[in-house]
């Protein structure tokens, strides 16, 4: 969070609620982007992604994804975004990098270890090259060590990647302070642009390995959140009308919709888990910042609230996203198990009910018990 320090210019200016603080609104984004992971991948393993028209929309909610990386684009960008214009201090790499760890690290190991002990089918093949890759969050980079119950890790594996990345970013543009910050914008907006082009590029991988799937791929949906951060920490005595646009829900949102509704057709790839081409997967990316910045900005640059997204409901589910993500996999796979469901042989909705209802309270006592108390503990510790 960033320490506002009142200037002249800033004092004169309105600014949105997110440059100058916590946005309830933005805890319960992340909740629901944590439940469209789930539906997408309950409506695989039951079939339900076959039904015609609607099973291609419910595999495209794994564009959630998207919402995700924006997140983390914004919140960490922001920082520095707003020390670059002299209203506040950017963090310390080190203390930055502890913090995240403490976020992101023990929940996450925890699962890993109940998966690879506790689920068979994950159990019988973890090997010291999966318990390896998946303890150290590489599995995009080892052939073959995504297993069951922790295959969707591969999107943690790639914002690890950025939290590591950030501070190069960060450095490679911190010249750019007070009247040059305006620039900073653009650049972030070019980099994102380019990274479009990531997937064209004939670049080497082991075999079983795309490298699709790394960071630089993604980088568009990352810069999505960090323009954000950019734009919200610009102060402005009027708004452009581009600004005002980006900052209104009932433009934002439909066009959210329809990005999510144009990635379910071949735009995006084809259907099932069959590779597209080259320029499909720049359309999914391209689509998938779309979907993020539109669903992200009315929430960021807008003056109005959002009752839905800042209820008590919405804020806990957002306070449980991460548990939800990474332990409903391995939920899905039980609940097969103990309800005698056959995968891919339908009961789209019962199961879907199952998962999230089991999900839930192992995602209540991980952010309880583990997440909560190791963040307040890291927070006393370094800062």
């Amino acid at each position: 969070m960033t320490t506002t320090i009142t200037t002249p210019e800033t004092a004169a200016t309105p600014r949105p609620a997110a440059a100058r603080g916590f946005v309830p609104a933005l805890e319960g984004m992340r909740g629901l982007a944590a439940l469209g992971v789930v539906l997408t991948h309950v409506a695989f393993q039951t079939g339900a992604s076959g039904i015609p028209v609607l099973g291609r929309v419910f595999e495209r909610f794994d564009m959630a994804v998207a919402v995700f990386f924006g997140l983390s684009g914004f919140l960490l960008w922001r920082p520095h975004a707003a020390a670059a214009r002299g209203l506040g201090s950017a963090p310390h790499a080190g203390r930055y990098l502890l913090h995240r760890a403490a976020r992101i690290l023990p929940a996450y190991w925890v699962v890993v270890c109940a998966v690879l002990i506790l689920l068979p089918s994950a159990a019988d093949s973890a090997g010291r090259r999966v318990w390896l890759a998946n303890l150290a969050l590489i599995q995009v980079f080892v052939p073959l060590t995504l297993t069951d119950g922790l295959t969707q890790m591969w999107s943690l594996s790639v914002e690890v990647a950025f939290y590591l990345l950030l501070p190069l970013l960060a450095f490679a543009v911190m010249w750019l302070r007070g009247r040059s910050a305006r620039w900073r914008a653009p650049i972030v907006l070019t980099l994102g642009l380019i990274s479009l082009g990531w997937n064209l590029l004939p670049v080497p991988t082991p075999n079983a390995i795309h490298s699709d799937n790394w960071l630089p791929g993604y980088l568009p949906w990352f810069a999505a959140g960090m323009l954000l951060a950019e734009l919200v920490e610009t102060p402005v005595a009027r708004p452009s009308r581009w600004r005002r646009i980006a900052a209104n829900r009932w433009i934002m949102w439909p066009l959210a919709v329809a990005a999510l509704l144009a990635s379910s057709t071949d735009l995006a790839g084809p259907a099932g888990l069959e590779r597209g081409t080259p320029w499909q997967y720049v359309g999914k990316m391209a689509l998938g910042a779309v979907i993020g910045f539109g669903l992200l900005a009315p929430l960021i640059l807008g003056q109005h609230r959002h009752r839905w997204l800042e209820s008590s409901v919405a804020a806990t589910i957002g306070r449980w996203s991460y548990g939800i993500f990474i332990w409903h996999l391995a939920v899905l796979a039980v609940v097969f198990q103990i309800f005698g469901i056959i995968p891919f042989h339908g009961m789209f909705p019962q199961v879907l009910v199952l998962t999230v209802l089991f999900t839930l309270p192992l995602s209540a006592a991980g952010y309880a018990l583990i997440e909560e108390p190791i963040r307040r503990w890291v927070r006393r510790r370094v800062g």
